[in-house]
């Protein structure tokens, strides 16, 4: 992958500050990043790396039904998670586990939800706005581009005023923008110039199929396409991704209608761990892709800051603690009652609810002796 003038990226592969037509607007953002902040995005990147690692090792011991990778995006999600204001909304797909983690997500919530023990993980209302996972591909933005509206319209109040202290994230990958659902949520956004930002992860395959096969331009001219501002990034640079996605929610809030970014990263492991990706995927890609590994650049670029060595250990320690405390607690988990399948089905009372926890209750006791 190379990438085109057009492309914005404040990072080299080796780690040192780009300046260029592209990325000239988006320094005076980077510039006004204290340390702390820019040590936290090498902690979240190096932790989540490794509870991802961890995630995978619990699947294959038989802990988890599936694992779903994020290694190699870590720089896109990070950037651009920190980069939305606490009264934001961000929609995932599936693969967002740091941006859920940034927003009060606690991972052992997804491991249960991948083990098969919660409806969907987590109440968005008591994690900072951070909705739930969506596997049914590219729904995800129908759901964003809906909220974003709603948003618009409690503050319009008939006064035709676009602003609004609110926005809304929407995840999606480069496979999902071949699906209907992505173009109509486009189509709605335009037309109402909804308050969000919508971030393609472009990590070349879905699942097996290249993302030259899907698409023979580059995916952000989807975007301008449906008459959408939209910008290239290096998805692997993390000061890129908060730059341009903070750029980019600041002018959907204030009424400039919605922005569109294509982050290109790659997916370093597998589709999910039900996935084989040797068996469609050339050697010599990976080997690309792992040269530009985004934590390797970053650390590089910590290093020309003069960040210690005893920095780096500290967060290596602090990986290794939570991928620890991540399969102890796995093993903790406990098994809900059957009933609670029931629950959060509708938002209210349901008399279908009802009936189905009535019989499985009768059913259950059937048992009750010893009889099997």
């Amino acid at each position: 992958m190379s990438y085109t003038a057009a492309t914005v990226q404040l990072l080299s592969a080796e780690g040192t500050l780009v300046e260029s037509d592209a990325s000239a607007e988006y320094l005076p953002i980077i510039e006004k990043l204290d340390d702390q902040m820019l040590r936290e995005f090498y902690r979240q990147m190096t932790v989540i790396r490794r509870i991802d690692i961890e995630g995978g090792n619990l699947q294959r011991q038989g802990q988890l039904g599936l694992w779903i990778p994020s290694l190699g995006q870590e720089a896109a999600q990070v950037g651009s998670g920190y980069a939305a204001r606490t009264q934001d909304h961000i929609f995932p797909a599936y693969r967002e586990h740091v941006v859920g983690r940034i927003r009060g997500v606690d991972p052992i919530k997804i491991i249960a939800m991948l083990r098969g023990l919660s409806h969907g993980g987590w109440d968005p209302k008591e994690h900072g706005n951070f909705h739930l996972y969506t596997l049914v591909i590219g729904s995800q933005t129908l759901h964003a581009t809906g909220y974003a509206m709603g948003i618009q319209l409690d503050g319009d109040s008939g006064t035709g005023n676009l602003e609004t202290d609110q926005a809304v994230v929407v995840y999606f990958g480069d496979g999902s923008t071949s699906q209907g659902d992505v173009s109509e949520s486009l189509v709605f956004a335009a037309s109402y110039q909804t308050p969000q930002v919508f971030f393609l992860q472009n990590n070349h395959w879905a699942i097996s199929v290249p993302v030259s096969r899907q698409s023979r331009t580059p995916l952000y001219l989807r975007g301008e396409g449906f008459g959408i501002p939209s910008v290239q990034i290096d998805g692997n640079d993390v000061l890129a991704s908060y730059a341009v996605t903070r750029a980019g929610l600041d002018d959907a809030r204030s009424g400039k209608g919605p922005r569109f970014i294509e982050a290109l990263t790659y997916r370093m492991g597998a589709h999910t761990t039900s996935d084989d990706p040797t068996k469609y995927r050339d050697a010599g890609e990976l080997e690309f892709w792992t040269r530009n590994d985004p934590i390797s650049r970053y650390t590089a670029y910590l290093r020309t800051r003069g960040e210690s060595d005893a920095f780096f250990a500290e967060v290596d320690a602090e990986a290794e603690d939570a991928a620890a405390d991540i399969r102890k607690r796995t093993y903790e988990l406990p098994v809900p009652e059957a009933s609670s399948m029931f629950a959060h089905v509708y938002a209210e009372e349901h008399e279908l609810m009802d009936a189905q926890a009535a019989w499985l209750a009768q059913y259950e006791a059937s048992f009750e002796g010893g009889h099997a």
